[in-house]
C-alpha cells in the first residue's frame, strides 16, 4: 500500500490537502515526516487513550495503599546501610556493567532561557553549567570506581535523550565544552519521539501546509526510544549500545536536579540486592499539601498516585511513628535492569495508555488553509510518562533518601517562591559546607565554598581539610 493510501485508509488523507501546491523540498519534507507515522496505528492509540482518560474521571476513587514495607529501603541517617550497599553498587560499577540515562529533552523555558536546561548556569562560584556538574560527577565515579578494581579503567556510559528542540543545541554545547573532559565515544544522544497533535474530531493537525503538528511523546517515550536509531547516519539504537557493551544496569535521571547522585552507587546497591528489574528513588514527603506524586499502589499494582488524586483524608494519613501514609514522593530517579528495558518493556508496552493533554494547538484551517492560534482548546497531545511502567512490575525497590541530600529540582525562573536557580545554589553549597565541617573545616562568616566533582563525588576524600578555616567564597577545583 503507498504512503497516500495508508493515510485515506485510516481517514487522515487531508495530510496532503496542500501536496500539489508544495515545490520539492517541501514535498520531500512531508513525505519523510508521514513516514514516520503509522496513521492506523495511531488511531488506535488515540481511541485507547480517550478511552483511558474518559474511564479514569469517571471511575469511583481507586483504592490507594501505602507499598509494602520490605519493598522500601531507607538509608537515610544509617551510614553503616549505605555504605555496605555504596560496596555493592561499586563492584558493578567498577566491573563496567553500569550506564547512565539522562533525560534532558526539556529547554529552560519557564527559566527564561531557549537553551536546552541542561546548558543553565546556577550561579555557582564556578558557574558551571548542570551539564558539566552531571559530568564532572561521572569522571569522579570512575576514578574512584577504577581505584576500587586496582587501577583497571572503569567507564559509566552516558546515554542522553534530548528532544528535536535540544538536540543540536545540547550536541554543539558538549563539542564546546570538550565533552567536559569525558571521552566523546563514551556520551551517546538520541531523542525522545515525538507524536502527532489530533484535533478534537480525530484528525492529525497541520503546522503549515507541508508539515504536521507533533508534540513530544513524554519521558516515558523513552523506552520505545531506546530502541530507535540512534540518528540518521547511526542506525543502532541505545538498546543495541547497552548490549555491545556489556552493561546491565541503567540509572535513569532528569536533568534539572542540581545534588543529583549521578550513577549512585548506594542506589545501584539495593537494587542489586533486593534483586528487582526495576528500582525508584523517592525522598520522604512530609507536607500533606505538597503538590507531588508518591509512590504507592493502586488497585493492587505499583504506582505513582498524583497528588490531585489522592482523597484530602487520606493524604494526611499518619502511621503510628507520626509519618505520612502516602510519603514516598517521586523524583523521576530510576534503576533498571538492560533485561527489563530490552525484553519485559515490549512485552507489555502496547498496554500503556497515553495520558491526554487537552491544548489550544497553532495549526492550519482546513477550511481556508490558514494557520491559526485557537483561544479554546482545539485539540490533543499524547504522552507517556516513565513511570507507566511501574503497574506492570510484580517487583520494586524504592530507595528512600534524605531530600537535602540529594533532590533540589529547577523548574522556575529566579525570583519565584520555590524551585528556582537561588534554591539550587543554596542547597548545593549547603550539602557542601556539611561535608567541609563533618571533614574537620571552620568557615568565617558568609563564605562559602563550592567544591568541584572532581574533588570529591559525596562527601568522601576530604581529610585534608581538617582544622582549615576558610574566609572566603570561592571554588576549590584541587585539594
Amino acid at each position: 500500500m503507498d504512503l497516500r493510501a495508508k493515510y485515506e485508509a485510516a481517514g487522515q488523507q487531508h495530510v496532503f490537502q496542500y501536496w500539489d501546491t508544495l515545490n520539492e523540498s517541501e514535498k520531500h519534507a512531508l513525505q519523510e515526516q508521514l513516514e514516520k507515522i503509522d496513521p492506523k496505528r495511531l488511531n488506535e492509540l488515540v481511541k485507547q487513550a480517550l478511552e483511558a482518560d474518559e474511564a479514569s474521571r469517571n471511575e469511583k476513587q481507586a483504592q490507594v495503599d501505602p507499598p509494602p514495607a520490605d519493598s522500601v529501603v531507607s538509608t537515610v541517617d544509617d551510614s553503616d546501610a549505605a555504605h555496605k550497599y555504596r560496596e555493592i553498587g561499586m563492584k558493578a560499577i567498577a566491573e563496567n556493567k553500569v550506564g547512565v540515562l539522562l533525560l534532558a529533552g526539556g529547554q529552560g523555558t519557564r527559566l527564561g532561557s531557549s537553551a536546552p536546561k541542561g546548558c543553565f548556569d546556577i550561579q555557582l562560584p564556578s558557574h558551571k553549567s548542570l551539564f558539566q556538574l552531571q559530568a564532572e560527577r561521572i569522571a569522579k565515579l570512575q576514578q574512584l570506581a577504577s581505584a576500587k578494581a586496582g587501577g583497571k579503567e572503569v567507564v559509566v556510559p552516558w546515554y542522553i535523550m534530548t528532544s528535536g528542540p535540544t538536540r543540536k543545541p545540547t550536541e554543539d554545547f558538549f563539542e564546546q565544552h570538550n565533552y567536559f573532559g569525558l571521552s566523546k565515544s563514551n556520551v551517546i544522544f538520541f531523542e525522545q519521539g515525538t507524536l502527532p497533535c489530533i484535533s478534537n474530531d480525530g484528525k492529525i493537525m497541520l503546522d503549515s501546509h507541508s508539515s504536521i503538528a507533533t508534540a513530544p511523546d513524554g519521558n516515558g517515550g523513552i523506552y520505545a526510544a531506546l530502541r530507535a536509531a540512534r540518528s540518521k547516519q547511526d542506525k543502532d539504537s541505545v538498546l543495541d549500545d547497552l548490549q555491545k557493551r556489556k552493561i546491565e544496569y541503567v540509572h535513569a535521571y532528569g536533568v534539572d536536579n542540581c545534588l543529583v547522585k549521578v550513577g549512585d552507587p548506594v542506589f545501584i546497591g539495593v537494587c542489586l540486592s533486593k534483586k528487582v528489574p526495576l528500582g525508584v528513588k523517592v525522598v520522604q514527603k512530609t507536607d500533606p499539601n505538597e503538590a507531588v506524586g508518591v509512590v504507592a499502589r493502586k488497585n493492587g499494582a505499583f504506582s505513582v498516585v498524583e497528588y490531585s488524586e489522592i482523597p484530602q483524608k487520606l493524604s494526611e494519613a499518619r502511621d503510628k511513628e507520626g509519618h505520612l501514609l502516602l510519603r514516598e514522593a517521586n523524583i523521576a530517579n530510576h534503576f533498571y535492569t538492560t533485561d527489563f528495558l530490552s525484553k519485559q518493556v515490549p512485552s507489555f508496552e502496547s498496554k500503556m495508555a497515553y495520558h491526554v493533554a487537552r491544548k489550544k494547538i497553532p495549526s492550519v484551517d482546513l477550511a481556508d488553509g490558514e494557520r491559526k492560534t485557537p483561544s479554546s482548546p482545539n485539540g490533543i497531545k499524547m504522552e507517556l510518562f516513565i513511570f507507566d511502567v511501574f503497574p506492570y512490575c510484580e517487583e520494586l525497590a524504592i530507595h528512600e533518601v534524605a531530600r537535602k541530600e540529594e533532590f533540589s529540582p529547577l523548574k522556575n525562573a529566579s525570583g519565584t517562591s520555590s524551585d528556582n536557580p537561588e534554591t539550587s545554589r543554596r542547597d548545593l553549597l549547603a550539602q557542601q559546607h556539611r561535608w567541609l565541617e563533618s571533614a574537620g573545616a571552620k568557615f568565617e562568616a558568609n563564605a562559602e565554598v563550592e567544591l568541584s566533582p572532581k574533588v570529591t563525588y559525596s562527601g568522601e576524600g576530604l581529610e585534608s581539610v581538617k582544622g582549615r578555616t576558610f574566609d572566603k567564597t570561592q571554588n576549590i577545583e584541587e585539594l
